[in-house]
């Protein structure tokens, strides 16, 4: 059986988006369809639209997103018609090397489900009947989707709203995550922060929850800095304003940063991240850059000063364990994620929702579906 539903597609790599109507057929065996009600609009569906991430279109955008079950196949373990989820981007066998040594972000079944549900199939159609790929196994910012149960998490939160458990799917949980997780970072240091967006404004927050004792956001909008201060920022920089932002950085910190998280997906900014640090520091790179990027090192810097460089995916995410956990800073007030969402889309807003994000007027926009 089938379910027609309207849906975000890019049909090519112009950055044009159109909101169509599909079909989503039901679930097979582990398989599950959700009634979509919120999608964050993330900068990866952006960069698939342009073609940065290079994934074959047709294809349903939306990774960041959050609904209720309405319909199970067979096989699904753990989850009911009218439970509440959280979709993730990153598909979690629970079986292979890296799920059974916790570090599930780096599932090898990830790599089989950048834009089809892990058996290699879509369950997305257009009206011509013509198969749709979806973004990372998701596709959901469509009304209806039918996922894989190991791209879900359920909520237990009844008193959370969808709104904030999309946004936790992807773009706190790979700021904060980055933070947290993958530098660990020790109360009372000094950080920086590239890029002041959806993944940079958590990031800071999350150098803010971790305790550090200054923190240095680093952008070219200063409406983007001034957002920065909301969410736990000590100090702010416009990179437009500065020919050598790693100088004005390490005279700023004394010396350099403890820490430094690139959040835009540039080499150059890695460099500069990388350089902005102290001896023994540790730098972070956290944007999804092109595949045709490189960075650029002193690599005597790794040696004689012992810094380190560090990829961080999904913020080294552990979804079912962060996820709860996520949410528990959130209700403790510890975590900001209402003041995340600065605009909100019905679908079939989902262009102007895309014009904006490139743009960079919000933190995060929101699609809600009625």
């Amino acid at each position: 059986m089938r379910q027609k539903s309207r849906a975000v597609i890019a049909r090519d790599h112009s950055g044009t988006v159109t909101v169509e109507d599909i079909w989503v057929e039901a679930p097979r065996h582990g398989e599950v369809m959700i009634k979509m009600e919120a999608c964050g609009v993330c900068h990866s569906d952006l960069s698939t639209a342009k073609g940065v991430i290079p994934l074959p279109p047709p294809v349903v955008l939306g990774h960041e997103g959050a609904g209720r079950i309405v319909s199970v196949g067979e096989g699904v373990k753990g989850l009911a018609v009218g439970d509440r989820v959280i979709t993730s981007f990153v598909s979690m066998c629970g079986h292979c090397r890296y799920c059974t040594t916790g570090r599930p972000q780096l599932c090898d079944q990830n790599s089989r489900t950048a834009f089809t549900l892990p058996d290699g199939t879509v369950r997305t159609f257009d009206m011509a009947n013509q198969a749709l790929n979806v973004l990372c196994g998701c596709g959901v910012m469509s009304e209806y989707a039918t996922l894989h149960m190991d791209n879900l998490v359920k909520v237990d939160q009844p008193d959370i709203s969808m709104e904030c458990c999309a946004l936790i799917s992807c773009g706190v949980m790979t700021g904060v995550g980055a933070v947290i997780n993958t530098a660990k970072l020790t109360a009372g240091s000094i950080a920086v922060v590239f890029g002041a967006g959806g993944v940079g404004l958590n990031a800071i927050q999350g150098c803010a929850i971790a305790g550090a004792a200054m923190i240095v956001a680093v952008d070219r909008s200063d409406h983007k800095l001034e957002l920065a201060r909301l969410f736990g920022a000590t100090h702010t920089l416009n990179a437009s304003h500065d020919d050598n932002i790693v100088k004005t950085l390490k005279k700023l910190t004394g010396g350099g940063a403890d820490y430094a998280f690139e959040c835009v997906g540039l080499g150059s900014v890695v460099a500069q991240a990388y350089g902005a640090l102290r001896k023994g520091g540790t730098a972070v790179s956290v944007g999804v850059a092109s595949t045709q990027d490189t960075t650029t090192l002193k690599t005597v810097t790794l040696s004689l000063e012992e810094k380190t460089l560090k990829g961080s995916y999904y913020g080294s995410a552990r979804p079912r364990e962060d996820f709860p956990r996520l949410m528990s800073l959130y209700r403790n007030g510890q975590l900001k994620l209402d003041e995340l969402i600065t605009h909100r889309y019905p679908l079939e807003q989902a262009p102007q929702a895309f014009e904006d994000l490139a743009q960079g007027r919000n933190a995060r926009g929101m699609i809600v579906f009625s």
